[in-house]
Protein backbone atom coordinates (compact mmCIF):
# COMPACT_ATOMS: atom_id res chain seq x y z
CA UNK A 1 0.00 0.00 0.00
CA UNK A 2 1.27 3.47 -0.89
CA UNK A 3 2.60 5.62 1.91
CA UNK A 4 0.55 8.75 1.26
CA UNK A 5 0.01 10.31 4.69
CA UNK A 6 1.97 12.22 7.33
CA UNK A 7 1.10 11.79 10.98
CA UNK A 8 1.18 15.36 12.33
CA UNK A 9 1.06 15.93 16.10
CA UNK A 10 0.46 19.27 17.83
CA UNK A 11 0.95 19.44 21.60
CA UNK A 12 -1.07 22.53 22.48
CA UNK A 13 -1.85 24.19 25.79
CA UNK A 14 -5.45 22.97 25.75
CA UNK A 15 -5.17 19.67 23.92
CA UNK A 16 -3.10 17.25 21.88
CA UNK A 17 -4.15 16.98 18.25
CA UNK A 18 -3.05 14.21 15.90
CA UNK A 19 -3.91 14.39 12.22
CA UNK A 20 -3.51 12.31 9.11
CA UNK A 21 -2.44 14.81 6.46
CA UNK A 22 -1.91 13.96 2.82
CA UNK A 23 1.22 15.00 0.91
CA UNK A 24 -0.63 18.00 -0.56
CA UNK A 25 -1.28 19.41 2.92
CA UNK A 26 -4.97 18.43 3.18
CA UNK A 27 -6.13 17.12 6.54
CA UNK A 28 -7.80 13.73 6.07
CA UNK A 29 -8.88 13.39 9.69
CA UNK A 30 -7.92 14.78 13.08
CA UNK A 31 -8.35 13.54 16.63
CA UNK A 32 -7.92 15.57 19.80
CA UNK A 33 -7.61 14.93 23.51
CA UNK A 34 -7.89 17.73 26.08
CA UNK A 35 -5.63 18.12 29.07
CA UNK A 36 -5.94 20.33 32.13
CA UNK A 37 -3.91 23.37 33.07
CA UNK A 38 -2.94 23.41 36.74
CA UNK A 39 -2.89 26.75 38.59
CA UNK A 40 -1.36 26.12 42.04
CA UNK A 41 -1.46 29.87 42.82
CA UNK A 42 -2.04 33.17 41.06
CA UNK A 43 0.32 33.70 38.13
CA UNK A 44 1.42 30.05 37.94
CA UNK A 45 0.48 27.68 35.13
CA UNK A 46 1.57 24.05 34.90
CA UNK A 47 0.71 20.80 33.15
CA UNK A 48 1.67 17.19 33.68
CA UNK A 49 4.08 16.04 30.99
CA UNK A 50 2.62 12.54 31.25
CA UNK A 51 -0.75 13.91 30.15
CA UNK A 52 0.78 15.02 26.83
CA UNK A 53 2.03 11.52 26.15
CA UNK A 54 -1.29 10.03 27.20
CA UNK A 55 -3.01 12.40 24.78
CA UNK A 56 -0.66 11.44 21.96
CA UNK A 57 -1.35 7.73 22.45
CA UNK A 58 -5.12 8.20 22.64
CA UNK A 59 -5.35 10.53 19.62
CA UNK A 60 -3.25 8.22 17.45
CA UNK A 61 -5.38 5.26 18.50
CA UNK A 62 -8.52 7.24 17.64
CA UNK A 63 -7.09 8.30 14.32
CA UNK A 64 -6.21 4.71 13.48
CA UNK A 65 -9.83 3.71 14.03
CA UNK A 66 -11.04 6.47 11.71
CA UNK A 67 -8.52 6.24 8.85
CA UNK A 68 -8.33 2.90 6.99
CA UNK A 69 -4.92 1.21 7.02
CA UNK A 70 -3.33 4.19 8.79
CA UNK A 71 -0.14 2.45 10.04
CA UNK A 72 0.77 1.25 6.54
CA UNK A 73 0.11 4.66 4.98
CA UNK A 74 2.25 6.81 7.30
CA UNK A 75 5.41 8.03 5.60
CA UNK A 76 6.72 9.83 8.69
CA UNK A 77 5.74 11.39 12.01
CA UNK A 78 6.32 15.08 12.70
CA UNK A 79 5.39 16.90 15.91
CA UNK A 80 5.18 20.53 16.89
CA UNK A 81 4.32 21.83 20.34
CA UNK A 82 3.82 24.67 22.75
CA UNK A 83 7.02 26.49 23.61
CA UNK A 84 8.95 27.26 26.81
CA UNK A 85 7.65 24.36 28.95
CA UNK A 86 10.69 22.93 30.76
CA UNK A 87 10.55 19.14 31.11
CA UNK A 88 13.21 17.71 33.45
CA UNK A 89 14.45 14.12 32.96
CA UNK A 90 16.92 12.06 34.96
CA UNK A 91 19.68 9.79 33.66
CA UNK A 92 17.13 7.01 33.03
CA UNK A 93 14.78 9.25 31.07
CA UNK A 94 12.29 9.50 33.93
CA UNK A 95 10.61 12.75 34.94
CA UNK A 96 12.24 14.36 37.99
CA UNK A 97 9.04 16.35 38.58
CA UNK A 98 5.57 15.58 37.28
CA UNK A 99 4.48 19.14 36.49
CA UNK A 100 6.00 21.52 33.95
CA UNK A 101 5.87 25.36 34.12
CA UNK A 102 4.22 26.57 30.91
CA UNK A 103 4.79 29.48 28.54
CA UNK A 104 2.19 31.60 30.41
CA UNK A 105 3.63 30.92 33.87
CA UNK A 106 4.69 34.17 35.57
CA UNK A 107 6.46 32.81 38.65
CA UNK A 108 9.82 33.97 37.26
CA UNK A 109 8.90 37.67 37.15
CA UNK A 110 11.13 38.58 40.11
CA UNK A 111 14.06 36.74 38.52
CA UNK A 112 13.51 38.62 35.25
CA UNK A 113 13.36 41.97 37.03
CA UNK A 114 16.56 41.18 38.93
CA UNK A 115 18.26 40.18 35.67
CA UNK A 116 17.13 43.40 34.00
CA UNK A 117 18.48 45.45 36.89
CA UNK A 118 21.91 43.87 36.38
CA UNK A 119 21.99 43.62 32.60
CA UNK A 120 20.75 46.31 30.19
CA UNK A 121 19.54 44.85 26.87
CA UNK A 122 22.47 46.18 24.86
CA UNK A 123 24.80 44.04 26.97
CA UNK A 124 23.17 40.68 26.19
CA UNK A 125 20.95 40.88 23.07
CA UNK A 126 23.81 39.74 20.81
CA UNK A 127 24.07 36.57 22.92
CA UNK A 128 20.34 35.86 23.45
CA UNK A 129 18.57 37.26 20.36
CA UNK A 130 15.65 38.52 22.47
CA UNK A 131 14.97 40.67 25.53
CA UNK A 132 14.23 39.08 28.89
CA UNK A 133 10.67 37.92 29.69
CA UNK A 134 9.17 35.50 32.25
CA UNK A 135 8.22 33.13 29.41
CA UNK A 136 11.75 32.02 28.52
CA UNK A 137 12.91 28.59 29.63
CA UNK A 138 16.18 29.93 31.05
CA UNK A 139 14.35 31.77 33.83
CA UNK A 140 12.14 28.76 34.52
CA UNK A 141 15.26 26.64 34.93
CA UNK A 142 16.78 29.20 37.30
CA UNK A 143 13.57 29.17 39.35
CA UNK A 144 13.44 25.36 39.48
CA UNK A 145 17.07 25.22 40.56
CA UNK A 146 16.28 27.47 43.52
CA UNK A 147 12.82 26.18 44.49
CA UNK A 148 12.93 22.46 43.66
CA UNK A 149 16.52 21.47 44.46
CA UNK A 150 15.67 17.77 44.85
CA UNK A 151 14.31 17.51 41.29
CA UNK A 152 17.09 19.73 40.01
CA UNK A 153 19.81 17.55 41.53
CA UNK A 154 18.49 14.51 39.62
CA UNK A 155 18.03 16.38 36.30
CA UNK A 156 20.33 15.36 33.46
CA UNK A 157 18.51 16.82 30.45
CA UNK A 158 15.90 19.50 29.75
CA UNK A 159 13.39 19.11 26.93
CA UNK A 160 10.55 21.14 25.48
CA UNK A 161 7.05 19.58 25.23
CA UNK A 162 7.33 18.23 21.67
CA UNK A 163 10.86 16.99 22.45
CA UNK A 164 9.50 15.01 25.40
CA UNK A 165 6.89 13.41 23.13
CA UNK A 166 9.61 12.66 20.56
CA UNK A 167 11.67 11.03 23.31
CA UNK A 168 8.75 8.77 24.18
CA UNK A 169 8.34 7.94 20.48
CA UNK A 170 12.01 7.22 19.70
CA UNK A 171 14.09 7.12 22.89
CA UNK A 172 16.20 9.93 21.37
CA UNK A 173 16.64 13.51 22.60
CA UNK A 174 17.15 16.71 20.62
CA UNK A 175 15.78 20.23 20.33
CA UNK A 176 15.18 22.31 17.21
CA UNK A 177 16.52 25.88 16.80
CA UNK A 178 13.00 27.31 17.10
CA UNK A 179 12.60 26.18 20.69
CA UNK A 180 16.29 26.85 21.30
CA UNK A 181 16.15 30.42 20.00
CA UNK A 182 13.44 31.42 22.49
CA UNK A 183 15.01 29.67 25.46
CA UNK A 184 17.21 32.73 26.15
CA UNK A 185 20.15 30.34 25.97
CA UNK A 186 20.95 30.01 22.24
CA UNK A 187 23.51 32.21 20.51
CA UNK A 188 21.72 33.58 17.42
CA UNK A 189 24.99 34.09 15.56
CA UNK A 190 26.28 30.52 15.89
CA UNK A 191 23.11 28.52 16.52
CA UNK A 192 24.87 26.86 19.48
CA UNK A 193 24.10 27.04 23.17
CA UNK A 194 25.45 30.27 24.65
CA UNK A 195 27.89 29.76 27.49
CA UNK A 196 27.72 33.51 28.19
CA UNK A 197 23.94 33.50 28.65
CA UNK A 198 24.10 30.36 30.79
CA UNK A 199 26.76 31.96 32.99
CA UNK A 200 24.65 35.08 33.47
CA UNK A 201 21.92 32.88 34.93
CA UNK A 202 24.13 30.41 36.75
CA UNK A 203 23.12 27.52 34.50
CA UNK A 204 25.10 24.67 32.94
CA UNK A 205 24.65 24.04 29.20
CA UNK A 206 25.50 20.40 29.86
CA UNK A 207 21.84 19.70 30.68
CA UNK A 208 20.67 21.07 27.32
CA UNK A 209 20.06 18.64 24.44
CA UNK A 210 21.74 18.64 21.06
CA UNK A 211 20.36 21.26 18.68
CA UNK A 212 19.32 19.61 15.41
CA UNK A 213 17.59 20.89 12.28
CA UNK A 214 13.82 20.31 12.34
CA UNK A 215 13.74 18.27 9.09
CA UNK A 216 16.34 15.77 10.29
CA UNK A 217 15.16 12.28 11.19
CA UNK A 218 15.48 12.00 14.96
CA UNK A 219 15.03 8.24 14.93
CA UNK A 220 12.66 5.35 14.23
CA UNK A 221 9.50 4.67 16.21
CA UNK A 222 10.42 2.19 18.94
CA UNK A 223 8.67 -1.18 19.26
CA UNK A 224 7.31 -0.07 22.64
CA UNK A 225 5.79 3.14 21.21
CA UNK A 226 4.50 1.18 18.22
CA UNK A 227 2.74 -1.24 20.54
CA UNK A 228 1.05 1.58 22.44
CA UNK A 229 -0.03 3.58 19.39
CA UNK A 230 -0.71 0.82 16.89
CA UNK A 231 1.71 2.32 14.36
CA UNK A 232 4.50 0.46 12.63
CA UNK A 233 7.81 0.10 14.44
CA UNK A 234 10.58 1.86 12.55
CA UNK A 235 8.38 4.68 11.19
CA UNK A 236 10.66 7.75 10.80
CA UNK A 237 10.16 10.51 13.39
CA UNK A 238 11.42 14.01 12.60
CA UNK A 239 13.08 16.38 15.06
CA UNK A 240 10.07 18.63 14.38
CA UNK A 241 9.61 22.17 15.57
CA UNK A 242 8.11 24.58 18.04
CA UNK A 243 4.46 25.29 17.29
CA UNK A 244 4.95 28.97 16.49
CA UNK A 245 7.53 28.69 13.65
CA UNK A 246 5.83 25.54 12.33
CA UNK A 247 2.51 27.43 12.11
CA UNK A 248 4.29 30.28 10.32
CA UNK A 249 5.48 27.77 7.74
CA UNK A 250 2.04 26.18 7.49
CA UNK A 251 0.44 29.56 6.82
CA UNK A 252 2.89 30.32 4.01
CA UNK A 253 4.93 32.93 5.89
CA UNK A 254 8.41 31.75 5.01
CA UNK A 255 10.31 34.46 3.11
CA UNK A 256 11.32 38.10 3.39
CA UNK A 257 8.50 40.49 2.53
CA UNK A 258 5.87 38.34 4.24
CA UNK A 259 4.41 38.93 7.69
CA UNK A 260 2.03 37.12 9.99
CA UNK A 261 -0.80 38.43 12.15
CA UNK A 262 -2.08 35.89 14.69
CA UNK A 263 -4.86 37.52 16.67
CA UNK A 264 -6.53 35.40 19.27
CA UNK A 265 -6.66 36.56 22.88
CA UNK A 266 -3.38 38.34 22.21
CA UNK A 267 -1.90 39.52 18.93
CA UNK A 268 1.47 38.40 17.58
CA UNK A 269 2.93 40.30 14.62
CA UNK A 270 5.84 38.56 12.88
CA UNK A 271 8.10 39.79 10.09
CA UNK A 272 10.36 37.35 8.26
CA UNK A 273 13.97 38.56 8.24
CA UNK A 274 17.42 37.37 7.23
CA UNK A 275 18.85 38.03 10.67
CA UNK A 276 17.62 38.67 14.21
CA UNK A 277 16.39 42.24 14.75
CA UNK A 278 18.18 43.06 17.97
CA UNK A 279 16.01 45.55 19.83
CA UNK A 280 14.73 45.75 23.40
CA UNK A 281 11.12 45.62 22.10
CA UNK A 282 11.56 42.81 19.53
CA UNK A 283 11.89 39.05 20.03
CA UNK A 284 13.35 36.68 17.44
CA UNK A 285 12.53 33.05 16.67
CA UNK A 286 14.46 30.76 14.34
CA UNK A 287 12.20 29.71 11.47
CA UNK A 288 11.86 26.25 9.94
CA UNK A 289 14.60 25.67 7.40
CA UNK A 290 15.66 22.80 5.14
CA UNK A 291 18.21 20.40 6.65
CA UNK A 292 21.22 22.62 6.19
CA UNK A 293 22.36 22.67 9.81
CA UNK A 294 21.55 24.98 12.67
CA UNK A 295 23.99 27.75 11.84
CA UNK A 296 24.69 29.29 8.44
CA UNK A 297 21.01 30.12 8.12
CA UNK A 298 19.82 31.68 4.86
CA UNK A 299 17.19 34.10 3.63
CA UNK A 300 14.06 34.19 5.76
CA UNK A 301 15.82 32.39 8.59
CA UNK A 302 14.32 34.45 11.39
CA UNK A 303 10.91 35.58 12.51
CA UNK A 304 11.10 38.89 14.32
CA UNK A 305 7.97 39.40 16.38
CA UNK A 306 6.22 41.76 18.74
CA UNK A 307 3.34 40.69 20.94
CA UNK A 308 0.33 42.67 22.11
CA UNK A 309 -1.07 41.08 25.26
CA UNK A 310 -4.51 42.42 24.27
CA UNK A 311 -5.75 41.41 20.81
CA UNK A 312 -9.14 39.77 20.59
CA UNK A 313 -9.36 40.26 24.33
CA UNK A 314 -10.22 43.91 23.61
CA UNK A 315 -13.49 42.80 22.02
CA UNK A 316 -14.11 40.33 24.85
CA UNK A 317 -13.66 43.17 27.35
CA UNK A 318 -15.96 45.38 25.28
CA UNK A 319 -18.71 42.76 25.28
CA UNK A 320 -18.58 42.62 29.06
CA UNK A 321 -17.96 46.28 29.90
CA UNK A 322 -19.97 48.04 27.18
CA UNK A 323 -22.72 45.49 26.48
CA UNK A 324 -23.11 43.63 29.81
CA UNK A 325 -22.33 40.43 27.91
CA UNK A 326 -25.68 40.65 26.15
CA UNK A 327 -24.33 40.86 22.58
CA UNK A 328 -22.28 38.20 20.83
CA UNK A 329 -19.15 38.93 18.81
CA UNK A 330 -21.07 39.17 15.54
CA UNK A 331 -23.40 41.79 17.01
CA UNK A 332 -20.45 43.82 18.34
CA UNK A 333 -18.84 43.74 14.89
CA UNK A 334 -22.10 44.78 13.23
CA UNK A 335 -22.41 47.73 15.61
CA UNK A 336 -18.77 48.72 15.03
CA UNK A 337 -19.45 48.75 11.28
CA UNK A 338 -22.01 51.51 11.85
CA UNK A 339 -19.24 53.93 12.84
CA UNK A 340 -16.96 55.49 10.21
CA UNK A 341 -13.30 54.58 9.77
CA UNK A 342 -11.36 56.34 12.50
CA UNK A 343 -14.42 56.37 14.80
CA UNK A 344 -14.73 60.15 14.41
CA UNK A 345 -11.39 60.73 16.13
CA UNK A 346 -11.79 58.26 18.99
CA UNK A 347 -8.67 56.17 19.67
CA UNK A 348 -8.30 53.19 21.98
CA UNK A 349 -4.95 52.10 23.42
CA UNK A 350 -5.36 48.31 23.84
CA UNK A 351 -3.19 47.75 26.89
CA UNK A 352 -5.77 46.22 29.22
CA UNK A 353 -3.26 43.92 30.93
CA UNK A 354 -0.06 45.88 30.34
CA UNK A 355 2.54 44.57 27.95
CA UNK A 356 5.14 41.80 28.13
CA UNK A 357 8.46 43.65 27.97
CA UNK A 358 10.11 45.65 30.73
CA UNK A 359 9.43 49.28 29.82
CA UNK A 360 5.77 48.65 29.03
CA UNK A 361 4.66 46.12 31.65
CA UNK A 362 2.56 48.63 33.59
CA UNK A 363 1.10 50.60 30.65
CA UNK A 364 -2.68 51.08 30.88
CA UNK A 365 -5.47 51.05 28.33
CA UNK A 366 -7.42 54.21 27.59
CA UNK A 367 -9.81 55.92 25.21
CA UNK A 368 -8.34 59.13 23.77
CA UNK A 369 -10.41 61.82 22.10
CA UNK A 370 -13.74 60.84 23.67
CA UNK A 371 -16.45 63.48 23.27
CA UNK A 372 -20.19 63.86 23.71
CA UNK A 373 -20.73 62.98 20.05
CA UNK A 374 -19.43 59.45 20.42
CA UNK A 375 -21.73 56.47 20.98
CA UNK A 376 -21.38 52.75 21.51
CA UNK A 377 -20.71 52.10 17.83
CA UNK A 378 -17.70 54.44 18.01
CA UNK A 379 -16.47 52.72 21.16
CA UNK A 380 -16.78 49.28 19.56
CA UNK A 381 -15.00 50.36 16.40
CA UNK A 382 -12.25 52.10 18.37
CA UNK A 383 -11.57 48.85 20.25
CA UNK A 384 -10.99 46.99 16.98
CA UNK A 385 -9.04 49.80 15.35
CA UNK A 386 -6.88 50.22 18.45
CA UNK A 387 -5.54 46.70 18.09
CA UNK A 388 -4.96 47.36 14.37
CA UNK A 389 -3.09 50.61 15.10
CA UNK A 390 -0.89 48.91 17.72
CA UNK A 391 -0.18 46.04 15.32
CA UNK A 392 0.62 48.49 12.50
CA UNK A 393 3.12 50.26 14.74
CA UNK A 394 4.89 46.95 15.40
CA UNK A 395 4.73 45.86 11.76
CA UNK A 396 6.30 49.05 10.45
CA UNK A 397 8.99 49.16 13.12
CA UNK A 398 10.12 45.63 12.25
CA UNK A 399 9.83 46.12 8.47
CA UNK A 400 12.18 49.11 8.65
CA UNK A 401 14.65 47.17 10.81
CA UNK A 402 14.50 44.16 8.46
CA UNK A 403 15.06 46.33 5.40
CA UNK A 404 12.19 44.76 3.44
CA UNK A 405 8.82 46.34 2.59
CA UNK A 406 5.87 44.18 3.58
CA UNK A 407 4.13 42.67 0.53
CA UNK A 408 1.47 40.57 2.24
CA UNK A 409 0.25 39.86 5.76
CA UNK A 410 -1.18 36.40 6.48
CA UNK A 411 -3.90 36.60 9.16
CA UNK A 412 -4.87 33.56 11.20
CA UNK A 413 -6.56 32.60 14.47
CA UNK A 414 -9.88 33.93 15.78
CA UNK A 415 -9.90 37.46 14.39
CA UNK A 416 -9.40 36.15 10.84
CA UNK A 417 -13.06 35.09 10.92
CA UNK A 418 -14.25 38.71 11.08
CA UNK A 419 -14.56 40.40 7.67
CA UNK A 420 -14.68 43.85 9.28
CA UNK A 421 -11.52 43.30 11.31
CA UNK A 422 -9.70 41.96 8.24
CA UNK A 423 -10.72 45.03 6.20
CA UNK A 424 -9.61 47.32 9.01
CA UNK A 425 -6.25 45.57 9.31
CA UNK A 426 -5.61 45.48 5.56
CA UNK A 427 -6.35 49.20 5.42
CA UNK A 428 -4.25 50.04 8.49
CA UNK A 429 -1.31 48.00 7.17
CA UNK A 430 -2.06 49.26 3.63
CA UNK A 431 -1.13 45.87 2.19
CA UNK A 432 -3.30 42.90 1.19
CA UNK A 433 -4.19 40.41 3.92
CA UNK A 434 -4.37 36.69 3.11
CA UNK A 435 -6.37 34.14 5.12
CA UNK A 436 -5.28 30.46 5.13
CA UNK A 437 -7.81 27.94 3.87
CA UNK A 438 -6.83 25.50 6.62
CA UNK A 439 -6.83 27.10 10.10
CA UNK A 440 -4.72 24.25 11.56
CA UNK A 441 -1.53 25.80 10.21
CA UNK A 442 0.71 23.84 12.59
CA UNK A 443 -0.54 20.51 11.27
CA UNK A 444 -0.07 21.68 7.66
CA UNK A 445 3.45 22.84 8.52
CA UNK A 446 4.28 19.43 10.00
CA UNK A 447 3.07 17.76 6.80
CA UNK A 448 5.18 20.03 4.58
CA UNK A 449 8.23 19.32 6.73
CA UNK A 450 7.81 15.53 6.69
CA UNK A 451 7.05 15.40 2.97
CA UNK A 452 10.22 17.38 2.26
CA UNK A 453 12.36 15.35 4.66
CA UNK A 454 11.30 12.11 2.96
CA UNK A 455 12.05 13.49 -0.53
CA UNK A 456 8.52 14.03 -1.82
CA UNK A 457 9.44 17.68 -2.45
CA UNK A 458 12.89 18.98 -3.38
CA UNK A 459 12.75 21.82 -0.83
CA UNK A 460 10.47 23.47 1.69
CA UNK A 461 9.59 26.31 -0.70
CA UNK A 462 8.10 23.78 -3.11
CA UNK A 463 6.31 21.98 -0.29
CA UNK A 464 4.75 25.22 0.97
CA UNK A 465 3.67 26.16 -2.55
CA UNK A 466 1.87 22.79 -2.85
CA UNK A 467 0.54 22.42 0.71
CA UNK A 468 -0.56 25.92 1.72
CA UNK A 469 -3.68 27.49 0.22
CA UNK A 470 -5.40 30.76 1.04
CA UNK A 471 -9.17 31.15 0.96
CA UNK A 472 -9.32 34.94 0.69
CA UNK A 473 -7.32 38.05 -0.11
CA UNK A 474 -8.57 41.25 1.50
CA UNK A 475 -7.41 44.45 -0.17
CA UNK A 476 -7.03 47.79 1.62
CA UNK A 477 -9.94 50.20 1.34
CA UNK A 478 -8.32 53.36 -0.13
CA UNK A 479 -10.47 55.78 1.87
CA UNK A 480 -9.94 53.86 5.11
CA UNK A 481 -6.20 53.51 4.44
CA UNK A 482 -5.91 57.28 3.97
CA UNK A 483 -7.79 57.97 7.21
CA UNK A 484 -5.74 55.44 9.17
CA UNK A 485 -2.46 56.77 7.76
CA UNK A 486 -3.34 60.20 9.18
CA UNK A 487 -4.43 58.81 12.56
CA UNK A 488 -1.47 56.43 13.05
CA UNK A 489 1.02 59.15 14.10
CA UNK A 490 -1.50 60.39 16.67
CA UNK A 491 -1.95 56.87 18.05
CA UNK A 492 1.82 56.39 18.18
CA UNK A 493 2.34 59.69 20.03
CA UNK A 494 -0.34 58.93 22.62
CA UNK A 495 1.18 55.46 23.12
CA UNK A 496 4.65 56.92 23.70
CA UNK A 497 3.29 59.28 26.35
CA UNK A 498 1.32 56.47 28.00
CA UNK A 499 4.57 54.54 28.50
CA UNK A 500 6.75 57.44 29.68
CA UNK A 501 8.06 58.14 33.17
CA UNK A 502 5.40 60.77 33.86
CA UNK A 503 2.65 58.32 32.93
CA UNK A 504 4.24 55.69 35.15
CA UNK A 505 4.29 58.15 38.03
CA UNK A 506 0.58 58.79 37.50
CA UNK A 507 -0.15 55.06 37.42
CA UNK A 508 1.71 54.74 40.73
CA UNK A 509 -0.29 57.61 42.21
CA UNK A 510 -3.51 56.03 41.01
CA UNK A 511 -2.58 52.69 42.55
CA UNK A 512 -1.59 54.44 45.77
CA UNK A 513 -4.92 56.26 45.94
CA UNK A 514 -6.77 52.99 45.51
CA UNK A 515 -4.60 51.40 48.19
CA UNK A 516 -5.60 54.08 50.71
CA UNK A 517 -2.73 56.53 50.31
CA UNK A 518 -4.42 59.58 48.71
CA UNK A 519 -2.02 61.94 50.48
CA UNK A 520 0.59 61.01 47.86
CA UNK A 521 -1.39 63.04 45.33
CA UNK A 522 -0.28 66.21 47.07
CA UNK A 523 3.40 65.52 46.48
Amino acid sequence: MAQDLVLAIDIGTGSVRAAAVDLAGRIVDVASHEHDQIVPQFGWAEQRAASWWDGVVKTIQGLARAVPNLPDRIVAICACGQMHGTVLLDADGQLTRETVPLWNDKRTTALVEAFEARHPPQDYLMDSGSPATPAWAAFKLAWLREHDPEAWARTRIVLMPKDFVNFRLTGMTAMDPGDGSLSFLMDPATGAWSERMAARLGLDTGILPELRAPLEILGPLTPEAAGLTGLGAGTPVLVGGADYPVALLGSGVCRAGLASDVTGTSCIITVIAERPLLDAEICNVATIMDSRGVDGRGEGAWGAFMLLETGGDAVRWGRRALHDGQEDYAAVMDRAAEAPAGADGLLFLPYLTGERLGGSRNVRAQFFGLSAGHGRAHLDRALIEGVAFAATHSLRLMAVAAGHPIERVVASSGASRSDLWLRIKASAYNVPVLVPEEPECGLVGCAAMAATALGHYPCLDTAVARCVRHRAEILPDPAWADRYARLQPVFDAVTVHSRGTQAQALYDLLDGALDGAPDRLAE
